[in-house]
């Protein structure tokens, strides 16, 4: 008899620490491309000094999120962490803080990007040029996120990497060349330049420099072994990151110092005319000769406008993802939430969302958007910092994988203390901000009683408490509770027809081996949507596959339904042949014009060879059109099956 082994229905975790420090990476060195200039327009000399202030704010963050995702590894961030902790409605006022900083950091970035690319065309460097560029990236990478994005992590990876030694590159030449102490001190004009309300406006500003660790958070469910990576994700993000924000401010005012007008006023380039384009100041002040000058500036240019519109990008994808799961926890009304009958996609909220992010981006103020963000960021960060220990208190016994250092007790429990260092940091930064921008003040609050009121309305109109958590029920994945025995694994993909003779040839194998039939049916989740996304037709769908392998081979045929992301049916194969102990994974080959298609599900299969791989192909489906969800189509062909 074959060993039968209890299934292990947990979502499909294909990220490493260099996925996870890229994606963060990716994010949070992305936002030096704007934060630079609008922090040294208000801490002037002492914006390396804000850097580190802030910089330390963000390490304390990081190690309260890295705690709390991997005991809760699940979508959401600061969101999830106020559900556990306390209650519905706080996790609502963390989720719409959140909403807050994406819409920003969509606006943020896009606008930014004309500016970069200006070194190929002027105009993009200025009104209405940038206002225009912005919004018409945004409305692109709208319609796009509507049709089904697909994320590569490889191209994430390397474009991190290309980014991080850019800088690197960058601040070694300034070292050498344009560093000096001395005008780094007579920068310097304490109480004056800056005054002491700037500079602490400058570190609550500074810190939209280290945007983007909600990204690791919401991408734990898809991590593997996130006890292990998602802390030294973190860690490696942190360094980087502390460092680099240290020493290109430092080069920046070494090129650029600040000085005082005629007026009396101290002002530096870094903060006027090259705000909207730091980076491009650094490289323009570097005192290289013109070549060099040139070929770096089309680089950093270059570079810099792709960074950006990935940060854009993932700002969609971050208020797509958020909104569906604030939908499912009846945070906000249905319609919001619903998914495109065609690309599976919540096409409503990436539609108003991004409506409200060109709206933002119309004055083309970024000391504006800068202090919105910290609005947004700094509320839910002070939430998750406040979760945390509230977390230690009231679920003290449960299992905690990772735990930051410097810990101590009060009241009887063990207190993380940068939790209480990290939320005294936010908290006061958020106060900063309202108390020294009453524009700021009036449209954050604003944001907040907005939410606040559509919150309260739609519960009531529910018939639902406002504290207690509801989720929408969703359809789970049949065969959760199927005992899987050791087996033949059939792979069919989101799309693909069911074919008899796949099936039929499992039976025959497994008949000799006296072994059972696992069909392994895919389902493609965008990734514009969590992984437990409710998709009851494509559930119906791939199910019905397991179900017509049942009618072929009978109580032998077992099946699960696995949730995939774009680009990874093929790692989930072979995941799966592994935990099964398979003898044999059947797959099916495609044909496009009479050829072997062999596409990137079947290369990885036999890449990795968890075992023999048999190959079919089904006569019978010859003329059917194999319906992926990004839309493309192949068309299989051919007689007989084929083993490797």
């Amino acid at each position: 008899m074959a060993q039968r082994i209890p299934r292990d229905e947990s979502l499909s975790r294909v990220h490493g620490v260099g996925g996870l420090f890229a994606a963060a990476y990716g994010n949070v060195g992305s936002s030096i491309y704007y934060a630079l200039g609008v922090t040294a327009a208000f801490a002037l000399g002492l914006t390396p000094v804000a850097f580190v202030i802030s910089g330390l704010i963000f390490a304390a963050t990081a190690a309260t999120y890295a705690e709390a995702t991997v005991m809760y590894p699940e979508a959401g961030g600061s969101s999830s962490f106020a559900r556990h902790a306390f209650n519905e409605l706080v996790s609502f006022i963390a989720a719409w803080g959140q909403m807050l900083n994406y819409v920003i950091t969509v606006a943020i970035s896009a606008y930014f990007v004309p500016h970069y690319l200006a070194v190929f065309w002027e105009p993009l460097g200025e009104a209405p040029g940038d206002i225009v560029g912005g919004a018409v990236l945004i409305v692109a990478l709208a319609l796009l996120n509507i049709r089904g994005s697909q994320e590569s992590a490889k191209l994430n990876l390397v474009l991190a990497v290309a980014d991080l030694a850019t800088q690197v590159v960058l601040v070694g030449i300034g070292i050498f060349v344009v560093l000096s102490p001395e005008i780094l001190i007579d920068n310097i004009h304490l109480g004056v330049a800056p005054t002491w309300s700037d500079f602490a406006l400058g570190v609550a500003v500074g810190m939209i420099a280290y945007t983007g660790i909600e990204t690791i958070s919401n991408m734990a469910e898809e991590a593997r072994d996130a006890a292990r990576t998602i802390p030294r994700s973190v860690g490696l993000t942190v360094i980087a990151v502390l460092g680099l924000y240290l020493l290109i401010p430092v080069v920046a005012l070494s090129a650029m110092p600040v000085t005082q007008d005629a007026a009396g006023q101290y002002t530096t380039a870094l903060g006027t005319q090259f705000a909207n384009d730091p980076i491009l100041g650094i490289v323009e002040n570097l005192g290289l000769s013109h070549g060099p000058t040139e070929a770096l500036r089309f680089y950093v240019g270059v570079l810099a406008a792709v960074i950006l519109l990935i940060a854009t990008n993932a700002g969609l994808i971050g208020v797509s993802r958020l909104t569906y799961s604030m939908g499912q926890h009846r945070q906000l009304p249905e319609r919001l939430r619903q998914v495109h009958p065609r690309y599976r996609t919540p096409y409503i909220a990436i539609l108003v969302f991004s409506v409200i992010a060109m709206i933002t981006l119309i004055p083309g103020q970024t000391d504006f958007l800068a202090t919105m963000y910290s609005f947004g960021a700094m509320l839910s960060f002070t939430i998750a910092h406040v979760s945390v220990i509230q977390l230690r208190r009231r679920h003290s016994e449960d299992e905690r994988p990772w735990k930051p250092p410097l810990n101590f007790r009060a009241f009887g429990t063990e207190v993380p203390l940068t939790a209480v260092l990290g939320g005294l940091g936010t908290f006061a930064a958020w106060i900063v901000v309202m108390a020294l921008n009453p524009r700021t003040l009036a449209v954050g609050l604003g944001w907040m009683a907005f939410g606040l009121v559509v919150y309260v309305l739609y519960r009531r109109n529910q018939r639902l408490p406002l504290t207690e958590t509801v989720k929408v029920l969703t359809p789970e994945p049949l065969g959760v509770e199927e005992i899987e025995y050791r087996s033949i694994l059939v792979a069919f993909e989101d799309g693909e027809p069911f074919s008899e003779e796949m099936v039929a040839t499992a039976v025959k194998l497994a008949s000799k081996r006296r072994r059972g039939i696992h069909i392994h049916s895919m389902l493609t989740v965008p990734t514009n949507l969590p992984l437990d996304a409710a998709l009851p037709a494509q559930e119906s769908e791939v199910q019905s596959k397991i179900e017509q392998a049942k009618l072929i081979g009978g109580q032998r045929v077992t099946g699960h339904v696995e949730r995939v992301r774009p680009g990874q049916a093929g790692y989930a194969i072979a995941d799966e042949a592994e935990l099964i102990s398979a003898a044999a994974v059947v797959v099916g080959l495609r044909y496009r014009n009479g050829r072997p298609l062999y596409d990137k599900t079947l290369q990885t299969v036999l890449g990795q060879r968890p075992c023999r791989v048999i190959v079919v192909s089904d006569p019978a489906v010859e003329s059917q059109e194999w319906a992926r969800p990004n839309g493309s189509t192949a068309a299989p062909s051919a007689p007989s099956p084929s083993s490797s």
